[in-house]
């Protein structure tokens, strides 16, 4: 659904108030919204609990309510385990931001300028709500059958529906940027936040691994997935800012909206599994894997996501139940999959454990397929190739030759990232800050992180985030 991250903003003229409609009854839509907020909980990690964090949240909403033109609505926030870039509302006034909205953005003006975007849906009462409801409803329902009649395809009925969030059209997405950028101003925040929030967001997903051809990874499922490009709708936010006040007024409280995010977990939650470069490591399952050269993964729901950097290979891990009795070259062959060659199916062990490995063709991919039995599950892996050759089918080979227990150790000493604000000495440039992120690109990073340009000098005294272990 919508927040900042579309194309362009809505710019009414500054002598006009902007009237909206009645909101909609929330007898209509409680138990659908009901519904809907699990759902959402399952798709997104279930909810992240931070006391600091959740004040800051809401008394930021109730600023923007009191300021607005419906002050009688109300609101509910919950933020999200999830570390997608992401925020969306239901009509009936839920509202959610994910964890990783929160680490992107770096005062509180920003924060607003999310909050009020997707307010301004719910007072806005667009069509495509209406028109969504009875759609969405079945769509809740189909997936609460599939997950209790099918786990397996319930999980990928809740990937797959997680775009229809994205059911704003553009006009009412502009509208809402309108609106939204009018409603922080009049709660006393800095305009020019939603700004300088959809540029770090667009900077944000040029970080994201693309597929062949250069194009965005279609695996990310985040803001973007749901909202239009960020050129248009940046240049639009800044005129309707400019509309409203000059640089510089307003409050941002960065000083504030920093110490609410000291700490916050960066990235995946170790507990789901998470993903360190080439390797995944799931902690609480006690296994770990290393991607080929050349990959970077993504950790899902349903399942570990890797894509190489020119596009050209891919891989999907994920679990299912086979029964014991059932050899794993016979599971591979049992149709769960089109186009697996049976005469290349064979049993085999790896560092100790039961597996199997099988070939799959198909158009335009060829498939080296594994299945490895680790404790009650069958570890599920598909290796896939635009250009079969020898040299790929080694690289699979040797990486799931990778897949192993993790020791105490490891287990014990695997953590997540987190968000760690810093202050700038006398001396320290960007490269020395950046030097101690632990992530892949880390300058990119660092500068996308704390909305710094390439070349931006950094001033000693001010504070800025970085990611530690």
């Amino acid at each position: 659904m919508g927040l900042l991250g579309t194309g362009c903003a809505f710019t009414p003229p500054a002598d006009r108030q902007v009237s909206l409609p009645d909101p909609p009854q929330m007898a209509e839509t409680v138990s659908a919204a009901q519904r809907e907020h699990q759902r959402i909980l399952a798709s997104y990690g279930g909810p992240y609990h931070n006391p600091r964090l959740e004040q800051l949240v809401s008394q930021t909403v109730e600023k923007l309510v009191a300021a607005s033109e419906r002050p009688d609505l109300h609101y509910r926030v919950t933020i999200l385990n999830s570390p997608a870039v992401n925020a969306f509302a239901l009509p009936s006034g839920q509202l959610y931001v994910t964890r990783g909205m929160l680490a992107l953005a770096n005062d509180t003006s920003e924060l607003a300028s999310v909050l009020a975007h997707e307010m301004a849906h719910v007072i806005a009462r667009h069509a495509a709500i209406r028109e969504d409801k009875a759609r969405q409803a079945a769509i809740v329902s189909r997936v609460v059958n599939d997950v209790l009649n099918d786990p397996q395809m319930g999980a990928l009925a809740l990937a797959k529906s997680k775009i229809a969030l994205a059911s704003f059209s553009r006009a009412q997405e502009l509208e809402a940027d309108g609106i939204g950028v009018a409603l922080a101003a009049r709660a006393g925040y800095d305009p020019y936040g939603a700004s300088r929030f959809l540029s770090a967001m667009g900077r944000n997903a040029a970080l994201k691994p693309l597929g062949a051809g250069g194009a965005a990874d279609p695996r990310i499922v985040d803001f973007f997935s749901s909202h239009p490009s960020t050129p248009e709708r940046v240049k639009n936010a800044l005129a309707r800012a400019r509309q409203l006040s000059a640089p510089g007024t307003g409050a941002r409280d960065r000083a504030a909206y920093l110490a609410a995010i000291s700490g916050v977990p960066f990235g995946e939650d170790p507990s789901d599994g998470f993903a360190r470069g080439r390797r995944f490591l799931h902690p609480r399952l006690g296994f770990t894997f290393t991607a080929p050269e050349g990959f970077s993964l993504d950790n899902t729901a349903q399942a570990v996501l890797g894509i190489k950097d020119d596009g050209e290979q891919a891989l999907r891990m994920d679990v299912v139940r086979v029964p014991p009795e059932q050899s794993l070259a016979d599971y591979l062959t049992s149709g769960w999959m089109e186009g697996v060659d049976a005469r290349s199916a064979e049993n085999l062990t790896i560092n100790g454990f039961p597996a199997a490995t099988a070939v799959a063709k198909g158009e335009p991919w060829t498939f080296r397929l594994y299945a490895v039995r680790f404790g009650g599950d069958v570890y599920r892996f598909v290796f896939a190739t635009r250009t079969p050759s020898a040299a790929a089918d080694r690289a699979f080979r040797a990486s799931i030759g990778t897949f192993r227990r993790m020791s105490r150790e490891e287990i014990e000493s695997a953590r997540p990232l987190r968000i760690q604000i810093v202050t700038v000495r006398p001396g320290d440039t960007v490269e020395q800050l950046a030097a101690r992120m632990a992530t892949d690109r880390a300058l990119e990073r660092f500068l996308v992180l704390n909305g710094l340009s390439p070349g931006q000098a950094l001033t000693p005294g001010t504070q800025v985030k970085i990611v530690t272990e």
